[in-house]
């Protein structure tokens, strides 16, 4: 009798093994698609950031050029300014055609330019015309024309919302693809338990009694799939990032801290609801509808 009793209470305890292994792997896919979602936009924003702006400068009076460098780097919009003359500007002609115009012009008719990036907030039609007219109503005078590639740079930003937006529906379903799955998964280690938590509201132990040991052990689980997860995903990080020595030059080391927070606090926070439901929906069930 004694160890049909041991047998029967072996088979009535919840699997937490199998639950913790199962939600740290949907917490890993969870997490493999955000770093490729924060990888992606910053690839978009450092492509962005290569756009080039010229400003052509009318004067040579090298005052006035300092002063229209130093008032372009001012702005909140502005990296990496470089005052460009003639012959840098010949240098650079020649290095993106690949050929060298000695060969037919004796002169050089390039102008010198104040060349810089827009940051990539504000790499987008709009804004750009905004800096464009900031620039010519603040030194017109000395200023010929402020350039940059329109056509790369509408494509870039229709493109960059386009993959923002599938990147968006693909995490709506993914997280809806997480929930179900978890929760699914601490339903079928609380199965197990259901003729336990039915006894305990048979003998008069209240509904939080019941509750409590089992939501601090949901919490406990969740915490421990979400570590897993993290370290899973943290080592696979560091493979890529070896595979492709790039991807260390694009990484945001806070907001995949903050990816690693947020995987941690989904596992709790589903693994606590999930199992405060099942435990409600077998108190509330009949002791005959548990077989």
């Amino acid at each position: 009798m004694a160890t049909a009793g041991k047998s029967s209470l072996k088979r009535s305890s919840p699997n937490y093994v199998n639950s913790i292994v199962g939600v740290a792997l949907v917490l890993l896919m969870m997490g493999i698609m955000g770093w490729i979602f924060l990888n992606s936009k910053e690839i978009g924003n450092k492509l962005k950031e290569d756009i080039r702006i010229n400003v052509y400068l009318r004067t040579l009076n090298k005052d006035t050029i300092g002063q229209i460098q130093q008032y372009i780097a001012s702005q909140p919009y502005a990296k990496d300014v470089k005052y460009i003359n003639k012959e840098a500007a010949k240098e650079i002609w020649n290095k993106e055609n690949n050929e060298d115009w000695a060969k037919i012009l004796d002169y050089n008719p390039l102008p010198e330019s104040i060349d810089f990036n827009a940051k990539s907030a504000y790499v987008n039609k709009d804004s750009l015309d905004v800096i464009v007219k900031n620039i010519t109503t603040a030194y017109g005078n000395q200023v010929t024309d402020v350039n940059y590639p329109t056509v790369l740079t509408t494509s870039l930003d229709k493109k960059a919302k386009q993959i923002g937006l599938i990147f968006l529906v693909i995490a709506v379903i993914l997280c809806i693809i997480v929930i179900v799955s978890i929760d699914n998964t601490i339903k079928l280690a609380m199965f197990s338990n259901r003729f336990l938590i039915k006894t305990m509201q048979m003998v008069g132990a209240t509904r939080s009694f019941i509750a409590k040991p089992m939501n601090v052990r949901a919490i406990i689980n969740g915490l421990i799939s979400g570590l897993i997860a993290v370290i899973l995903l943290f080592v696979l990080i560091g493979w890529a990032e070896n595979q492709f020595p790039d991807l260390k030059q694009i990484r945001d080391t806070k907001l995949t801290i903050i990816l690693f927070g947020g995987m941690i606090l989904i596992g709790i926070a589903i693994s606590w609801f999930s199992t405060q439901r099942s435990v409600l929906k077998y108190l509330k069930m009949k002791l005959d509808d548990l077989y």
